[in-house]
């Protein structure tokens, strides 16, 4: 469903608006001032004008400041199939269930994907302001229809048990070979069980939900939750103590077992409200595998309606969202979540991520040290932390943020975190040490393309076990022969040692794997120049310094193309390896 329209026919409303607009009053709260201000006609806002600034809003991936709009458009008398559908659509991007419910466009002429989404967020309001009959009528007349059919499935115990229909309540959702319906229903019928004092029942199911292979810890938290409120707090800390051997490290698992451990306040029983949401994040999450990222995003926030507690979804809405290519709603969401969670370190690492990726590198780093400091005992945010540092060029200080994991790690850590260190300690210029973090991640892993391309090429470098290095870049080739990082470090480990034939056949292959590397192509220029095809070696640094390059491989460039390649061979100043 495409939720983002275009408005060609009504842009000279857009214009009539503006000519008319004299001495508008102030924005409302959460408007866009400009947008306000145009679209306002003296002293009374136009319902088109508003609506445009709705639609404005929302091709501005502000679904907040569009639901204001489409409200306040409405309010002036704003009708029509179309424009109704907007603001519901609106409503429901932005959160705003109990509106969307009321927007909810009925009409024969509204397209059938609207109306089965209108009927979906009419149940979600209903359980949202416990009108249970609103959701209990709704899911009985058929209307929410596919894609919604599993949603409707796991909401309806929640919807019966508002209206007082234990057996409904009760009753386990199931839709033939719908495995998260089977699962999830599973869940809230435990929820049910437990609700009713049916204890034994309840345990059964959460029992069995544990037991799920390759997923139990997902729902330890629950099971543990349950013994908690039972008063059997060892039998609690056993449950999360299991899981924490299939996710060690888990910061929800770590806290459940603490507060086991020293018999507090137990984990209270879910509501109503928040049992609803928990079978819609799985369902969005679902979708986000799936790439269906719009509607990802409208089941996330109508899970969060229900439980504004639930960071994850936060999170992974900003992951729908950022996939979307939504950039600023994404910070927003990732950033939402507020420290004292336990998602904060993960949320503060994306958003982190969301600016380097951006290059605004200082940004990045301020957003990944706090949430470093807010657990700097977390291996990922520290691990988040040290590679924006890395990829900062601060070297060092990646160095000791990595050296903390690794001491946590035990007397066997795992190759990738020797790896991140060891990269780290050479571009410090700490090159024994950083070959024998490499050599002992290679001995754990002595197939792995990228160990053996990095320390392959730094041997090959240094002009040292040239045979045994060469050999291991073309091992890593062998492997990951798509990659054009790779194959980049086996062709200037041949210019290294000045095989510069076997180099350029190389390089080409690189370029045309990664034609967008600056690194690449500028390696693939020099390689031109020492077999003599100059006019095409100035064309492949030009090429470089047109991919926005670091400033090293700039100056390079630049200096080449100034006056030509001095003499370089294996005897002169390293060049650093790529990593893939």
């Amino acid at each position: 469903m495409k939720l983002r329209l275009a408005l060609p026919v009504l842009a000279p409303l857009a214009l009539l608006a503006a000519c008319a607009t004299t001495g508008a009053p102030a924005p409302a709260a959460g408007l866009k001032p400009s947008q306000d201000v145009v679209f306002e006609t003296g002293q009374r806002a136009s319902p088109y004008g508003l609506y445009l600034a709705g639609q404005a809003a929302m091709n501005d991936s502000d679904a907040v400041a569009a639901s204001q709009y489409f409200a306040r458009a409405e309010q002036g008398s704003l009708d029509g199939t179309y424009f109704r559908e907007q603001a519901f659509i609106a409503a429901v991007m932005s959160g705003d269930l109990a509106r969307a419910a009321r927007l909810a466009p009925s009409d024969p002429e509204t397209r059938p994907v609207i109306l089965r989404l209108a009927a979906l967020a009419k149940v979600v309001a209903g359980i949202g302001e416990g009108d249970g009959k609103l959701a209990v009528e709704t899911l009985a007349s058929g209307q929410v229809n596919v894609p919604h059919r599993s949603a409707a499935a796991l909401l309806a115990p929640f919807a019966a048990a508002l209206v007082g229909d234990k057996a409904g309540a009760l009753a386990r959702p199931e839709i033939r070979g719908d495995r998260l319906v089977e699962v999830f229903g599973q869940l809230g019928q435990a929820q049910m069980f437990e609700r009713a004092k049916r204890f034994d029942e309840a345990e059964t199911d959460y029992m069995a939900l544990v037991g799920l292979e390759g997923a139990g810890a997902l729902f330890a938290p629950d099971y543990g939750g349950f013994l908690e409120r039972r008063g059997r707090w060892a039998d609690a800390v056993k449950v999360y103590e299991r899981a924490l051997t299939d996710t060690p490290g888990d910061a929800v698992l770590l806290a459940a077992r603490t507060r086991a451990m020293g018999r507090k306040t137990a984990q209270p029983m879910p509501t109503i409200r928040q049992g609803a949401a928990r079978g819609l994040v799985a369902q969005a999450a679902q979708m986000l595998g799936d790439r269906q990222y719009e509607m990802a995003i409208a089941y996330f926030r109508m899970a969060l309606y229900l439980d504004p507690t639930r960071d994850e979804a936060k999170i992974l809405a900003g992951d729908a969202l950022a996939a979307g290519k939504e950039l600023e709603a994404a910070r927003a969401s990732y950033a939402s979540v507020e420290p004292g969670s336990h998602q904060y370190p993960l949320a503060r690492s994306k958003l982190a991520w969301s600016y380097q990726q951006t290059k605004d590198g200082e940004t990045a780093l301020k957003l990944a040290r706090e949430g470093y400091d807010a657990a700097p005992t977390d291996n990922d945010a520290a691990m988040t932390y040290a590679d924006l540092l890395r990829a900062n060029e601060r070297y060092a200080e990646a160095v000791v943020v990595m050296d903390g994991v690794i001491s946590r790690a035990g007397q066997t850590p795992d190759w990738r975190l020797l790896y991140m260190r060891g990269v780290a300690l050479e571009r410090s210029g700490r090159w024994p040490e950083a070959e024998a973090d490499l050599k002992a991640a290679l001995a754990s892993e002595p197939n792995e393309p990228e160990l053996l391309n990095y320390l392959g090429y730094s041997w090959i470098d240094r002009g040292e076990h040239l045979a045994e290095a060469l050999d291991m870049v073309k091992r890593a080739v062998a492997a990951n022969p798509r990659s054009g990082a790779v194959v980049d470090s086996l062709g200037w480990a041949y210019y290294r040692l000045g095989d510069y034939r076997n180099a350029v056949e190389q390089l080409e292959t690189a370029v045309l794997l990664e034609p967008a590397d600056p690194e690449i192509n500028n390696h693939l220029g020099d390689a031109y120049w020492r077999v003599g095809r100059r006019i095409e070696a100035e064309f492949q640094w030009k090429r470089a310094l047109s991919l926005d390059p670091p400033a090293k491989i700039k100056a390079e460039a630049e200096a080449k193309l100034k006056s030509g390649l001095g003499p370089i061979g294996p005897a002169a100043a390293p060049v650093t390896a790529s990593i893939p």
